[in-house]
Order: structure tokens, then sequence, then C-alpha cells
């Protein structure tokens, strides 16, 4: 093998071992992206279902006033009803 060989066969030895770093700190940043990921999301949802599971009392409340004020406007209708 030549002197010029060897040399050019050296840099692509150098070049992949650079590359193969590069490679690996790119799988365990995006490992560590997929997680952070995950873990916004599963915040996101947990923050939601938390928010309804302390608002639902007062939907009900509200669902309630409701439905009695629809039930005194329905029954003020039929007083007012031609007979």
């Amino acid at each position: 093998m030549s002197p010029e060989e060897k040399e050019l066969l050296q840099r692509s030895v150098t070049l992949a071992e650079e590359n193969n770093r590069i490679l690996h700190a790119l799988h365990k940043h995006m490992k560590i992206r997929r997680a952070l990921s995950i873990a916004y999301w599963v915040l996101i949802v947990g923050i939601a279902v938390g928010a309804f599971y302390f608002v639902e009392p007062f939907v009900g409340q509200v669902r309630d006033m409701y439905e009695g004020a629809k039930g005194s406007i329905d029954g003020f209708n039929e007083f007012f009803k031609p007979r």
C-alpha cells in the first residue's frame, strides 16, 4: 500500500469515527427530546383533566340553574297560553 493510499484510508477512518460520534450524539438528543415531548403532552392532558375535575361541580350548578330557569319560563309561557 502506498503512503498516499494509507493517508486516504486513515482520513476515511477518522471521518467515519467522527460521523459515528455525531450520529450517537444526535440519537441521544432525539431520545431526550422524545421523552420531554411525551412528558409535555402528559402534563398538558393532566392539567386539562384536573381543570375539568375542579370546574365540573360549578358547571353542574350552572346547568341546574339553567334547567330551573327554563322550567320557570316554560311554566310562565303555559300560564299565558291561550286556551
